[in-house]
């Protein structure tokens, strides 16, 4: 806008009031001139408008026309000249017209106009009256200045100002610069809600107020070395939003210095608080167990790495020791893994209650745990431990009206020259475990070389058991079951051997629970039921006479979906009655009371098939669920028959066995039986089956053929 009009017709008249005359001179023209050429450069335009009757008469400059892009004297002096402005533009000049006649007053207005050719554009008029001495206007002189080009500018950086703003916002990243001298701050609005405070002036000391005091530390002394010359630096830093909401943010620092600007720092924001959540959740996941908090196998590895460099280098004692809770398998197959669950967590926090602050714990598997003893004054101090340790789970758990108990095996590893290394502790102490185990439970046991030999053979067991079924590497004995009445035909049972080429002398007894523990069970149970009934069938075929065939099952085959089904394809591929098939079971099969478990009792209730709890009285012993079952025997343990002679009071468990099952509407058998003695005793009291070697060893399928067929001989007594 320009303070001095210029040059119009008629402008060399004097001006009264607040305009300025304008007087000619000799370089008026020269002046003039100038001032056009300078206009069309700004695209400005000037007018002015003299008061008289009529309404006036408007003086355009030739800038003008070229401004709103009409010929040159298109415009009329009259009011006609209004005629080339829009409706709305019209109604708005106008307005603004009577407002500088009745104020007296500069006025500033944008009119959005048409050219000649009907393209839009913005012109920015400045209006200004000019009055005589007693205040009416007698001029308005005026500018007009193409404003489109500033207009498309200004939308353009409001548009991309949007722009960066969602950008930033979706990014999560803020920005705000901060003056090198006085440190003044100026925050973008993602920087605001980054930090979660409201729009309003930010002091540089209010804003690291919200920082931890480790993150405050770094911020300072990186702007400290970036403004000393350093280069731009990336920190990681965090903070609390006043609502207390934790926020880590990645920061980047750099120093601007521009020609003519005040040195300051830039300072770049990004949240990375997933990120960083994500990485604390993987690292809890890597290195924490979920269920109990202890460190778990990764993290207790490299504790104890720790721990062992620093007993070589000091020459402390260390022992680790290697817990096993007793009977949590029980629990969490009778009570479910919920239960299972919280019996852990609070075994975990009853063992962590017993050790000291050097100690380092963790929970290595399921049901195991390790503990590193550093420092110790004596070995046997390891001893006074693991004491602890197993009284501390002493105290049973109260779940509803259900009482839980744990005990726990421990195995103690002392640090020695051939023993200096986390792996090698750790298969020591295992095998002390074992030991312990061996030892009768909840004790406690120090390695010896014989304990790590047994673990090897475990080992060596579980690795020879993969593919045995495919090399037809087991095969079938059978022992008969002798009824008390000599007028009943036998029973027999079918027992599995196996004769590995790998592992020498290997019986039931030792590789059965590790076929359990590693998964064969399955395949190894399936070839030997397929096998007792084609056996079973075979021998009534050729004619031979016996009640029926009895075949141990693992809890494990029961659990496994469509058991049911494949026991009746067996005995239907076979030919063999299902009603003269006898299911062993041991008392842990039957303490997982589940739908499933249930399903399947009752397809073989509805077929025939008859069940029998071998081994009574050493297991859970628990009669809800042995009540619960369709179980028509009960077998007493062999244990129980051999001290029976000796030992009144096992005598008198036998006998209650017998009421026990009698009453229940069961069947009792005992085995064991190897002497005429015991066999008397057992008669007397009541048992309807004997098995054992007075009667016959488990047999070859030939010898046991010859053995039904000396038994049913006219006149033939026991074998």
């Amino acid at each position: 806008m320009m303070g001095v009009p210029p040059a119009f017709p008629g402008a060399g008249e004097d001006v009264a009031g607040d305009c300025l005359p304008i007087t000619p001179d000799p370089g008026s023209h020269l002046l003039e001139a100038q001032l056009h050429h300078l206009q069309r450069i700004a695209g400005m335009g000037s007018w002015v408008w003299e008061a008289g009757a009529g309404g006036g008469r408007m003086h355009w400059s030739e800038a003008l026309h070229a401004v709103i892009d009409h010929p040159h004297g298109a415009l009329r002096q009259d009011r006609r000249w209004m005629l080339h402005l829009g409706r709305g533009a019209r109604t708005q000049v106008l307005s603004a017209w009577r407002r500088v006649l009745r104020e007296g007053r500069e006025y500033t207005f944008d009119l959005d106009h048409r050219s000649a050719d009907g393209s839009a554009m913005q012109l920015r008029i400045w209006m200004q009256p000019c009055t005589d001495a007693r205040g009416d206007v007698q001029r308005i002189i005026g500018q007009a200045r193409n404003i489109s080009s500033q207009r498309q500018t200004d939308a353009l950086i409001r548009w991309r100002t949007e722009l960066l703003n969602r950008v930033s916002a979706l990014g999560g990243i803020g920005g705000c610069e901060i003056e090198v001298v006085g440190r003044g701050m100026l925050w973008t609005e993602e920087c605001y809600r980054l930090h979660g405070l409201r729009k309003e002036p930010v002091a540089l000391e209010q804003a690291l107020s919200l920082y931890t005091q480790d993150s405050r530390d770094n911020f300072l002394a990186a702007l400290d070395r970036i403004g000393a010359g350093g280069l731009p630096e990336q920190l990681e830093l965090c903070f609390y939003r006043p609502s207390g909401q934790r926020i880590w943010a990645q920061v980047q620092i750099e120093l601007d210095r521009r020609e003519g600007l005040p040195e300051r720092f830039v300072v770049l924001f990004r949240d990375i608080t997933r990120e960083r959540e994500a990485n604390e959740r993987i690292e809890l996941l890597a290195h924490y167990d979920l269920l109990t908090g202890l460190p778990n196998h990764m993290l207790l590895r490299e504790q104890a790495d720790e721990a062992i460099l620093q007993a070589r280098e000091g020459g402390g004692t260390l022992a680790l020791l290697f817990i096993d809770l007793d009977g949590f398998k029980s629990v969490n197959d009778a009570f479910g893994h919920a239960t299972g669950d919280t019996l852990l967590k609070v075994a975990a926090a009853r063992l962590h209650q017993s050790l000291g602050n050097a100690d380092l714990f963790a929970r290595f598997s399921s049901d195991e745990f390790i503990v590193i003893l550093r420092d110790l004054p004596s070995p046997d101090d390891a001893a006074v431990v693991a004491r602890k340790l197993i009284a501390s789970l002493a105290e049973p758990l109260y779940r509803n009206d259900d009482t839980l108990k744990v005990g726990a095996s421990v195995g103690i590893a002392l640090m020695e020259e051939s023993r200096n290394d986390f792996d090698s502790l750790l298969r020591a102490a295992d095998a002390a475990m074992h030991a312990a185990k061996a030892a009768g439970r909840n004790t406690y046991q120090y390695y010896s070389p014989e304990a790590l030999v047994r673990t090897r053979r475990a080992l060596e067991i579980e690795y020879a058991l993969h593919g045995a079924v495919d090399r037809q590497e087991f095969s079938l004995v059978y022992q008969p079951l002798v009824n008390v009445y000599p007028s009943r035909p036998p029973a027999i049972e079918a027992l599995v051997r196996w004769a590995s080429p790998v592992v020498a002398g290997c019986g039931p007894a030792e590789f059965i629970p590790i076929a359990e523990k590693c998964g064969e069970i399955n395949r190894i149970g399936e070839w030997v039921l397929d096998e007792a009934c084609r056996q079973a069938a075979a021998w009534r075929q050729g004619g031979l006479v016996f009640e029926r065939i009895a075949v141990n099952i693992s809890a494990l085959q029961l659990r496994e979906s469509g058991f049911a089904s494949r026991v009746l394809q067996t005995c239907a591929r076979h030919n063999w009655p299902p009603q003269q098939l006898e299911l062993e079971l041991t008392e842990s099969a039957l303490v997982r009371d589940s739908d499933a478990l249930r399903e399947c009792f009752d397809i073989f209730e509805s077929n025939g098939i008859s069940l029998s709890v071998d081994d009574f009285g050493t297991g859970f012993s628990n009669l809800h669920y042995l009540n619960r079952f369709p179980v028509q025997r009960l077998k007493i343990d062999r244990s129980f028959v051999q001290e029976m002679l000796h030992d009144a009071a096992m005598a008198e468990v036998t006998q209650a066995i017998v009421h026990l099952g009698h009453a229940l509407g069961m069947q009792v058998i005992a085995e064991g039986v190897e002497t005429p003695q015991e066999e008397a005793l057992l008669r007397r009291q009541g048992c309807d089956e004997l098995q054992g070697y007075l009667f016959s060893q488990p047999l070859p399928p030939r010898e046991m053929s010859r053995w039904l067929k000396a038994g049913q001989q006219p006149g033939a007594g026991r074998a």
